[in-house]
């Protein structure tokens, strides 16, 4: 099933706006390995002045995401 949904983060300082910076370069891999483990691809992802946008074509795992954020967000209110 494909998400049309997308997760935008704020991941970096606003300086980082690059998608060939060390840490965007670093961030993407990980998002990457994450979809491995799901069975599922990386569709899109983009970095702009320091906001992370991306989304997977899986439903489970974006889901799965925003759950976490939620809850990371709870616990720092």
């Amino acid at each position: 099933m494909e998400s049309s949904a997308f997760i935008e983060i704020d991941m970096f300082p606003e300086e980082v706006n690059s998608m060939d910076h060390w840490e965007v370069v670093h961030f993407k891999g990980v998002l990457e390995e994450v979809a491995e483990e799901y069975h599922c691809s990386l569709v899109s992802f983009d970095i702009d002045q320091g906001k992370v946008i991306f989304s997977f074509d899986s439903d489970e795992l974006m889901a799965n995401i925003l759950n976490i954020l939620q809850d990371d967000s709870k616990d720092q209110s």
